[in-house]
């Protein structure tokens, strides 16, 4: 059978196993290693790594190359053959092979034609094990003809009517690209009125008299032998109606006009295509451009629809202002029809364009070398798709198999050869042919029957340093076939592992994920197969960490003082450390107030500069560590400084000694006022190009008067003198003489050179002129030079005006060129500038991310893996990567609901990303794009992940309804989001009593189905505290809690309602029963007194709005009355806790009083009593504190009353 790697890790744990470590691996398609001690001896088929492209276009003023190289062993040799036949390069002396390749060099320079080499070229490499070919290379010289010559007569038009200018360029191989420019070579600006179509010409929807010109010129640029044709200029002449006429009258006749449509308004019709209808194919994998150029009056607007379908969000582009629809990577499924609508507001008109898309072939499945041992088994695969179905085939050794030796060994069952106990004859390369009419696939795979005993590729006695409590890798790679076994021990006698943790990969390595001091010593890697045995050895060892002891602190210090940062560094003693110190993450200043003592860094004469953040760096050869310091610099206690002033101008400036580029200054110092003059400074002005600004020249000290000035070409001189001491700089003196000095060629060339495109087929040139001065004599103009950098073109050059830009057009999509920017005038050239590199225009990323990967950390995070697009692909500066994902529906099917979609971007060439925030037990998709500086490539295949459960969120709500003497009934809504699958409510609830004690707590599970329960066996008239939540199989979630009071017992309540009775019916009695009456509301007012000490009536308040279920009967329905005045028709104000339906909300309860003595957030009245209903402040966990409500008894309702 054939060999498999096992990816997986094997650990194993030093406590229960000997020290012996076994893997046995198999691998179906194993690579020979290209270690050289490897490839001296063993055999292997030929492969072709590296060929000429199927279709090689070559440039006929060089030699031909094209290209075979392959490898194997023995070294494999190398034929060709030519349209078919053995071509015999020994007959022709200009072709000859290059040494140890298949490589052809065809030298056309010295003599021949390139045209005689046109042909059908393929490459055989073979060796003992077998032969690979290459493509069949298809040579064709490229070709860059000439324009026919023609006479172009003026074109003269009617304001308002439309035009195609033809190009028709010559047919050349490739084909050309086509721009349009006028005589000074600036590209014609185009619109949605004037354009060029795909075929070159340019097109007027309308003209108007801003078109008249005479050098309408169509270009045709062949980037192959990088020349430029261009087609004799073509005269346009607009003209209104008025000047028509005049023009007709006295010149022409009206057969001479071209084109006779009106100038009037009108509505839409096609320039291109024709007709209503259309057809186009296009290959699977191409760009599909779709064109459609309209004309009238007023200018009409163009409009894409592809009929019953939708347009490719991601791979659709409008080009050309809408007139031109491009959709990238096409595909079987872009296939349709596709409408264009051109509009203006005299109507609208529209053309099918019906799409076929086919496809050359494309792989599958595409054969992968075999390395099998004699005996074995194994298959080559062959898979291809396209449109139409491609045909396989298969050779082998480059001969169609149907005619080759016969091999008992092999099966061949349409994509697919199978085999069954191989030797060692059956080592051969195989080849499949998938073809249609579009194309070809050709790819070699070989069968290498080896039997081989193991060898083991690393050095022995490698020795690995790792600092203790690091990982450490011992490498152990090898070959064998069949594939060896690895065992590694520990030790000359093999000893056991004891408490650490190894794990075995399969490439052979040993991880010790831990080191420790302990692991110090010699391992020794054994392979083992059928055929022999091999082992080697490595050593450890392990070091001790380097670690800062003593840290630089922050310090603050004034300026010019002094200040010390000390770092004191332990480390290994077989290492040695290299300290470092940094300021703001840069290099120390190169000043000489910076020292560095042993273990302490000093600063002298510290300044405001001197501020920052100081850090200490150790590195040894295995690691690193470093520490911090901020130093703060601040002023000194300022002092009365003397009083001085700046120096007097210097006078008297006088030239000598003229020479073309030097003249002597002399002056006359000005007093210094007490202070000596330190240096002179020099300026002068440039009359003859920036008059009124004078420039730094020189500084001299201030024991000078005179100086040797050192000029420009072409400049007007003037100069002046300032003097300068400690105090400051005196003003100018009196300006020089003017001094005009000779003309020269540039000495410098324009700076700043930068090439960016702003187009996906332009390169914009750009530079910083030279100035006036810099200029050195009249004339200047700059030399621009570009060529790309990759090929060996020649430079092309061009000479502009003094100005800053220059746009190269027609150039690639993002390719890199050399670009030099020279300075000349009227004297000479600058001298030869360096290159710089730019690139050409960035256009939008062509692939996406592939073999996107998704983990699922956790409920809430997930880890995204992708494969670079390749830089190919991108066709810009790579920005980043862009992952774009979005929840598709909850898990519970009661959730479902689309989210928008969420962007993560990240920068650079990373990888892999972290996407934080999901909603657990939920399904997302995701796709990634990446960006460039145009934008954003296509999309990815959407990657669909599922979350893990979580906890859930408290329930929607919790109410309490139904409110008996022994029983309560509770209702609620289910958590509003799950986060998983429900198991159960827990319910746990405990009683308050009078002194806001709470009482035991019960415990109570709940079926996940149910939305109410009812709690029986309760204490009468007694305040309840429930706490309620939801779990799922993860835990339990947030919870939501709630109070509640039983009714009052009845006997009571009737007690007080005879009391009520009396008090209520004392109007009918008369005189004495007012007399009663008021004795009994004396003896209440003296109780209230009595029991809350007379300071604020707060119980009067608290029990005139106690609960309502509670409240005093009125007389008439046999229920307690209720006490009313101004107050009883005010709202609730915010200290009311609870809605009169007792349900409370999560996310908009708020905590009440506690007791009367905490001090918190209630509301008062103007008498400083409490407004609303008193209740207990909301508890997060049951066993916290004592807080509850008093629940009203009947005394209270009959003082409320009262």
């Amino acid at each position: 059978m054939p060999l498999k790697i096992m990816l997986k890790k094997k650990q194993l744990s030093a406590g229960r196993v000997p020290l012996l470590l076994f893997l046995c691996r198999m691998i179906s398609a194993l690579e020979v290693p290209l270690d050289p001690k490897l490839l001296d001896d063993l055999v292997q088929p030929p492969t072709i790594t590296q060929q000429s492209p199927k279709d090689y276009i070559i440039d006929p003023r060089e030699n031909i190359v094209i290209q075979c190289e392959a490898k194997g062993k023995p070294p494999p040799s190398f034929s060709w053959t030519r349209n078919g036949t053995h071509f015999d390069i020994d007959k022709d002396p200009l072709v000859t092979m290059k040494h140890g390749s298949g490589t052809l060099i065809i030298n056309i320079m010295a003599e021949g034609k390139a045209e005689t080499y046109e042909g059908v070229y393929q490459c055989t490499a073979r060796n003992e094990r077998g032969a690979a070919i290459s493509n069949n290379i298809v040579v064709r010289p490229s070709r860059s003809p000439l324009w026919t010559k023609e006479r172009l007569e003026p074109i003269i038009l009617r304001n308002g009517q439309s035009l195609v200018l033809p190009c028709r360029p010559p047919i050349g191989l490739p084909p050309a690209i086509i721009f349009w420019m006028d005589n000074s070579f600036q590209r014609l600006p185009q619109s949605e009125r004037v354009s060029q179509g795909l075929n070159g010409d340019l097109y007027f929807s309308n003209v108007l008299p801003e078109d008249t010109r005479e050098d309408y010129i169509c270009y045709a640029r062949f980037n192959h032998t990088q020349t430029i044709q261009q087609k004799q200029p073509i005269s346009l002449k607009v003209i209104s109606v008025d000047e028509l006429n005049d023009t007709i009258a006295a010149n022409l006749s009206d057969t001479e006009f071209y084109g006779a449509k009106s100038s009037k308004e009108r509505p839409p019709t096609f320039l291109t295509p024709e007709g209503s209808e259309s057809l186009k194919e296009e290959l699977r994998g191409n760009t599909l451009s779709l064109e459609c150029i309209a004309e009238g009056l007023p200018t009409p607007v163009i409009y894409w629809i592809k009929e019953d379908g939708t347009l490719p969000i991601n791979r659709t582009f409008y080009r050309n202002f809408k007139k031109t629809l491009q959709i990238t990577h096409v595909s079987e499924a872009d296939s349709g029809n596709y409408q264009c609508i051109a509009k203006n507001t005299l109507g609208a008109i529209h053309h099918t364009i019906s799409v076929t898309v086919k496809a050359a072939p494309y792989w599958i499945v595409a054969p992968k070398n075999l390395v099998l041992s004699p005996g074995e088994n194994g298959t080559l695969i062959c898979r291809a798709n396209g449109n139409p179905k491609p045909r396989i085939g298969w050779l082998t050794n480059g001969v169609p198999i149907e005619i080759a030796p016969d091999d008992p060994s092999r099966k061949i069952d349409g994509d697919t050869i199978i085999f069954s106990n191989v030797q060692e004859r059956s080592s051969a390369v195989y080849q499949c042919n998938a073809s249609n009419e579009y194309g070809y696939l050709l790819a070699n795979a070989f069968v290498n029957v080896l039997a081989e005993p193991p060898r083991i590729l690393t050095s022995a006695n490698t020795l690995y340093q790792v600092i203790a409590n690091r990982a450490a890798l011992l490498d152990c790679a090898f070959f064998g076939s069949p594939l060896p076994t690895i065992e590694w021990f520990k030790g000359t006698k093999g000893s056991a592992l004891h408490e650490d943790i190894y794990v075995l990969h399969d490439n052979g390595t040993l991880e010790i994920p831990v080191a420790q001091k302990d692991s110090t010593g010699t391992y020794t890697c054994v392979a083992r197969n059928k055929l022999g045995m091999a082992k080697n050895e490595v050593h450890l060892e392990i070091k001790d960490p380097t670690r800062i002891i003593k840290q630089p602190e922050y310090a603050v210090v004034q300026r010019g003082s002094k200040v010390s940062f000390e770092c004191k560094v332990k480390h290994d003693q077989t290492l040695i450390p290299t300290i470092m110190w940094l300021k703001d993450n840069g290099e120390l200043p190169n000043d000489e107030r910076f020292s560095i003592d042993k273990d302490h860094l000093v600063v002298t004469d510290v300044s405001d500069d001197d501020g920052g953040t100081y850090t200490c760096a150790a590195n040894t050869t295995l690691d690193s560590v470093s520490a911090s310091a901020v130093l703060r610099v601040v002023a000194p206690t300022p002092t009365p400084a003397p009083i001085y002033d700046v120096p007097n101008p210097p006078f008297d400036l006088e030239l000598t000694n003229q020479l073309d580029k030097s003249v002597q200054l002399t002056w006359t110092p000005g007093d210094d006022n007490n202070s000596p003059i330190t240096k002179f400074i020099i300026e002068y002005e440039d009359a003859m190009h920036e008059a009124g600004l004078w420039h730094h020249q020189a500084e001299v000290s201030g024991t000078q008067t005179t100086a040797q000035l050192k000029l420009s070409p072409y400049v007007n001189y003037s100069f002046r003198v300032m003097a300068e001491n400690r105090i400051g700089r005196s003003v100018p003196s009196e300006a020089s003489e003017q001094y005009l000095t000779k003309a020269a060629e540039p000495d410098l060339n324009p700076t700043a050179v930068e090439g960016l495109g702003t187009e996906p087929d332009n390169l914009v040139i750009t530079w910083k002129p030279l100035n006036g001065f810099e200029s050195n004599g009249p004339g200047l103009q700059y030399k621009v030079s570009w060529r790309q950098k990759d090929g060996d073109d020649e430079w092309t050059s061009v000479v502009v005006a003094n100005v800053s830009k220059y746009i190269v057009s027609g150039t690639p999509t993002f390719v890199p060129y050399l670009i030099k920017v020279q300075a000349l005038n009227d004297v000479g050239f600058a001298p030869e500038p360096a290159a710089v590199m730019g690139h050409s225009g960035e256009d939008l990323p062509m692939a996406a991310p592939g073999n996107v990967r998704v983990g699922v950390v956790n409920s809430t995070l997930a880890e995204v893996h992708w494969d670079p697009v390749p830089l190919k692909s991108i066709r810009g500066h790579l920005q980043g990567y862009r992952i774009y994902y979005w929840k598709t529906q909850s898990s519970s099917k009661r959730h479902r609901r689309h989210i928008e979609k969420k962007i993560l971007t990240f920068q650079g060439s990373k990888t892999h990303g972290m996407l934080p925030g999901l909603q657990p037990y939920s399904h997302y998709a995701l796709n990634v794009r990446v960006v460039n500086g145009k934008g954003e490539g296509p999309a990815s295949a959407d990657r669909g992940f599922h979350t893990p459960e979580g906890v859930p969120s408290a329930p929607s709500s919790l109410k309490i309804v139904n409110p008996t003497l022994d029983s309560l009934t509770l209702e609620w809504d289910p958590p509003s989001h799950p986060n998983g699958i429900l198991t159960e409510y827990v319910l746990k609830y405990q009683p308050i009593n009078s002194s806001h004690e709470l009482g035991p707590l019960v415990d109570l599970k709940i079926p996940a189905n149910k939305t109410r329960w009812t709690l029986k066996n309760l204490n009468f008239s007694t305040r309840y505290k429930f706490y309620f939540y939801a779990q799922t199989s993860v835990g339990s979630g947030s919870q939501i809690t709630e109070e509640a009071i039983t009714t009052v017992d009845e006997g009571k309540m009737a007690m007080a309602s005879r009391q009520v009775d009396i008090a209520t019916q004392g109007w009918f009695i008369g005189l004495m029963c007012a007399v009663a009456l008021l004795i009994l509301i004396l003896l209440i007012v003296c109780f209230i007194r009595r029991n809350k000490g007379g300071k604020y009536p707060v119980k009067e308040k608290e029990d005139a709005h106690a609960d309502p279920e509670i409240q005093p009967m009125k007389e008439d329905d046999g229920t307690f009355g209720e006490y009313s005045d101004a107050e009883d028709h005010k709202p609730l104000k915010k200290g009311s806790r609870t809605p009169s339906d007792r349900t409370v909300k999560k996310e908009d309860s708020d905590d009440s009083l506690v007791d009367y003595g905490e001090g918190v957030n209630g509301q008062f009245n103007e008498d400083g009593s409490f407004i609303g209903q008193y209740s207990g402040k909301k508890e997060k966990e049951p066993a916290e504190g004592n807080e509850s409500s008093e629940a009203p008894s009947p005394v209270n309702a009959m003082n409320s009353f009262v």
